[in-house]
């Protein structure tokens, strides 16, 4: 593996790939940590020893690599651009001009990237100008007083400007590393936020309630959840296809066998995201109650928002199983496939093509599905219950969230690093 890296650094255009990239991930991280005009930033240290945040906080906290915290001007991180290509791929269902754009091939795909850079800009203005508003009440931070240096208007829109120029930075630096470097931009600068932020949770571990003997424990079982998620993310389900002969003039095509790979989790970290989200919603509208250390707005944080609570647990696992499967059926269409095979005269040896075919990739699709949410609800709550089970007040930021998100982007990332290494006709990273 080693030997592999070292000439991947000796060749020219992929050291100069890896080095941009790194470059831009050092990039990242240093904005991380320039304060927002306009923000009081020894207020915001002291406010963050004493206060405590919610769980939507703490994720959205959690993919800006602690750059919330901090109010920095990159302080939304990259969720305003995964929540707008969400809505995007949500909008093809209901939207038929997004799927004739869809299926338009590269000149529809960049218009939808583009509908996708405005709406991240619009979600970015919306965004900041919440965390804002709660970084002027104290809401944010937990703590009673503002962390602006005035509560004046031009203030205030001083900040949600860096804010909102911050996300549009962030947004351009991953279609840089998609472009000219090495791996998905934003699934990169995604690990980068959330790497940056485990060795400060394992710490906490370590030197908190655990101490050495637990965290031994707690290492082995986040080990145990590494194992499981490179385990199940390079499973497929291969469907056979053969395509029939046929003559297009003087010469014979087709007769080729192939297969459409299906991943067990075709769905990836998305549901674990949507699920975490919601549940933390209720939590967040209790700190605008009247009463938050009483009455429904105590209930829900105690039995909603809290991470450990029986009635957390089961909607959490519910709310994953549930949008696995919306999500697949909204990325995978079997009548689509099916019609591309009869197009091109393919079929699944033993099912006629058509109609059957949709049928067949329909239930080979839920029962694939079925797995794939189970597994995504195990992984997501292991390390919880995991520390649950060893006593542990501190926890890893939800759980199996960051693993699997950590996980398999080095895997695809050490794919792609591979795949240039075999062009150049290397051994490769992987054997």
């Amino acid at each position: 593996m080693l030997n592999a890296f070292a000439r991947a650094f000796k060749t020219p255009d992929l050291r100069r790939k890896l080095l941009f990239t790194i470059a831009i991930m050092v990039l990242y991280r240093i904005g991380s940590f320039v304060p927002s005009p306009g923000v009081d930033y020894k207020a915001v240290q002291e406010c963050v020893q004493v206060g405590q945040t919610n769980d939507f906080i703490g994720l959205v906290n959690l993919f800006s690599g602690g750059a919330l915290m901090q109010l920095s001007i990159f302080a939304l991180g990259i969720m305003p651009y995964i929540t707008a290509s969400i809505i995007v791929q949500l909008l093809r269902v209901v939207i038929p001009r997004f799927e004739t754009l869809y299926q338009e091939g590269q000149a529809g795909q960049t218009k939808l990237t583009q509908y996708t850079r405005y709406l991240t800009i619009g979600l970015g203005i919306l965004q900041a100008t919440t965390y804002t508003t709660m970084a002027r009440t104290g809401v944010l931070l937990g703590c009673e007083d503002s962390v602006l240096f005035n509560d004046g208007i031009m203030n205030q829109i001083f900040v949600i400007s860096a804010m909102t120029a911050g996300t549009g930075l962030i947004m351009w630096l991953g279609e840089l590393i998609t472009e000219r470097g090495i791996g998905n931009g934003m699934s990169l600068l995604i690990f980068t936020s959330i790497a940056a932020s485990l060795p400060t949770a394992l710490w906490g571990v370590a030197g908190g309630s655990a101490g050495i003997g637990k965290f031994a424990m707690v290492m082995a079982i986040a080990l145990l959840v590494v194992v499981a998620i490179v385990f199940v993310e390079q499973s497929q389900r291969r469907i056979q296809v053969q395509y029939a002969k046929r003559m297009v003039g003087r010469k014979m095509y087709g007769g080729a066998s192939t297969y459409i790979p299906i991943k067990i989790n075709m769905a990836n970290v998305i549901p674990v995201i949507f699920a975490s989200s919601i549940l933390a919603v209720p939590g967040l509208l209790g700190q605008f109650s009247k009463n938050p250390n009483g009455g429904w707005a105590a209930w829900v944080q105690q039995n909603i928002s809290g991470s450990t609570a029986p009635i957390h647990l089961a909607l959490y696992t519910l709310l994953i199983i549930f949008f696995t499967f919306f999500y697949t059926a909204i990325t995978f269409n079997p009548t689509e496939v099916s019609d591309n095979m009869k197009n091109y005269g393919g079929f699944i040896p033993g099912i006629r093509a058509g109609k059957p075919t949709a049928d067949y990739l329909q239930y080979v699709i839920t029962r694939i599905t079925t797995a794939g949410s189970l597994y995504l609800a195990v992984v997501a709550l292991l390390p919880t219950l995991g520390l649950i089970w060893l006593g542990v007040t501190s926890r890893i930021p939800f759980g199996g969230t960051s693993i699997l998100i950590l996980v398999g982007v080095g895997l695809e990332t050490v794919k792609q690093i591979d795949a240039q290494l075999q062009q150049r006709h290397y051994e490769g990273l992987l054997k």
